[in-house]
Formats: C-alpha cells, sequence, structure tokens
C-alpha cells in the first residue's frame, strides 16, 4: 500500500469536509492525543470520516454554485449536501444494537456474543477493530454476509484484576469496539485489504461499548448471551464437520486444517489488529 497517497487522501478528504464536520473536530483531536497504546486505531480512521464520502467534493462544489444560479442546481445539491452530512444507510442489523456484554470475571478470558445480519439488498463485508488489540480478539475478525444472512460472532476478552487504582478500573471498560462495512460484489471473497482499498465506501457501523455483566447473578443480558455463545459454537462445530457425501472436496475443509486454519486466524486476527495499531 502506498503510504504517501493514503497520507494526501486524508487531508484532501478533511479539506473538502471541513465546513460539514467541524464539530467533530473536537473528539477527534482528542482520540488522536490519547494514549499510544489505547487511542491509536481509532486515530486511524477519524470521526470526520463517519459518512460514506463518494460525494464529498462534488458537494462542496455544488453548494459554492448554488449562490450563483440558485434556480437550477437547487434541488440537487439540497439532497447531495443532506447525504453528506447524514449518517449513510445501515447495513448490518446488530443484536445488542450497541453494546458488547461480558461476565465480569477479573483473571479470566471471557466471551460476548453479538449477532449481525446483512439487511441490505447487497453483498456486506465487516471487519471488526477495537482499542484494545493485546487483550481482545474476534472471531470471525471479518467476513462476508450475502443479503439476509446472519452469524454470530465471538468477542474474546481477557478481563484484568482489578486494581486498587480506581482510574484502572474505569479504563477497562472503556475499551470500545467499531464494526465497519463494505458493500461488495457477489462473488468476492473476504481479506481485511479490501477496507483500505475502498475506504472512501466504507461505514462505520457501530462503535459498541463494553458492559460486564454480574456472572453470578441470573439476568435476562446473562441469558441471552448464554444462547448467543450456544449458537455460535454449534455454528462453528457444523463448519468444521466434514460434509457426508465424500465427492471432490476442497483440501481445506478437512478437519485438521480446519483446526490449524482457526488457530492460524485468531493469529492473524491479532497480528491484523496490532499492525493496525502501530502503523
Amino acid at each position: 500500500m502506498d503510504h504517501h497517497h493514503h497520507h494526501d487522501y486524508s487531508q484532501a478528504d478533511h479539506h473538502h469536509h471541513h465546513h460539514h464536520h467541524h464539530h467533530h473536530n473536537q473528539s477527534n483531536h482528542h482520540h488522536r492525543h490519547k494514549s499510544h497504546s489505547d487511542g491509536n486505531i481509532f486515530s486511524l480512521c477519524p470521526f470526520w470520516q463517519l459518512g460514506t464520502q463518494t460525494s464529498s467534493s462534488s458537494s462542496s462544489t455544488q453548494i459554492l454554485q448554488s449562490g450563483v444560479d440558485g434556480s437550477k442546481s437547487k434541488p440537487k445539491t439540497v439532497s447531495s449536501v443532506a447525504r453528506s452530512l447524514l449518517p449513510p444507510r445501515r447495513r448490518l442489523r446488530l443484536d445488542p444494537a450497541s453494546k458488547l456484554y461480558f461476565p465480569y470475571e477479573p483473571g479470566k478470558q471471557v466471551k460476548s456474543a453479538i449477532r449481525l445480519k446483512n439487511s441490505s439488498r447487497s453483498h456486506v463485508a465487516f471487519k471488526f477493530q477495537t482499542t484494545a488489540p493485546k487483550s481482545c480478539y474476534m472471531r470471525p475478525p471479518g467476513g462476508i454476509l450475502a443479503p439476509g444472512e446472519s452469524i454470530i460472532a465471538t468477542v474474546f476478552r481477557f478481563v484484568e484484576q482489578p486494581d486498587s487504582n480506581e482510574k484502572n478500573v474505569d479504563q477497562k471498560t472503556k475499551v470500545k469496539f467499531k464494526i465497519m462495512s463494505l458493500k461488495v460484489k457477489a462473488e468476492t471473497d473476504y481479506a481485511p485489504e479490501l477496507f483500505d482499498e475502498q475506504k472512501d465506501q466504507v461505514a462505520v457501523e457501530r462503535i459498541l461499548r463494553v458492559v460486564f455483566l454480574d456472572a453470578e447473578h441470573p439476568s435476562s443480558a446473562l441469558e441471552k448471551l448464554k444462547r448467543q455463545l450456544a449458537e455460535a459454537e454449534a455454528a462453528l462445530e457444523v463448519r468444521k464437520k466434514p460434509p457426508a457425501d465424500s465427492g471432490p472436496r476442497d483440501v481445506g475443509e478437512g478437519l485438521v486444517i480446519d483446526e490449524w486454519k482457526e488457530r492460524r486466524e485468531k493469529y492473524l486476527a491479532r497480528q491484523q489488529v496490532e499492525a493496525v495499531g502501530s502503523v
């Protein structure tokens, strides 16, 4: 990937969008100066890029024109400006809608689950990002969903022992997860690079907050989490089982290889998230 180009892009983009997103600068600024390990991922995708930016340059030029000959370009202008200011229509339906629930078990690795459903009419690629790549990973870290298709993603997270230092305890729930989406052609194979190659088409579907649940006391959120985790496990088992008919098959479907692939996937997911952090 050509870094210089990437840099230019974000500059140019910022310039076009300056007047729309002025109020976001504050948060953007805040994220950029957070401690290196914590804020690094978000600073790569600053919040002024939340919208899909296809119409950025055209809309800013149209605004200028509308002053000159209002009558002709007005209808078009208003809608294109509105389009650039409104968040794009969501491509995924999430359940839970904006939170990741984890049982609170200090010193253990705990799991959360979230269902992603493609509610659009085209194929959609999704990808997770987190502000805490060292203590979290997602299975799968990304993928492609056909229209109407859904998947339960599992998020693994290590819960640290509470520290007497209050500020620290607070910090632990500040971990955020971001789900990005991208419209793709039906025959596309998933690769995280898709999100770099088509940066201006990527939408931030949701920023998920972490909520800890008391693991000792039953609650509806905890029950639902257990159900979703069980369903995710079952789906994984199904994917691992070799097909019944032993016709010609892809070597990649063997159990052993799947096990290896899964380990490799976990490893890559971790690498990938950390790499994003260290750019």
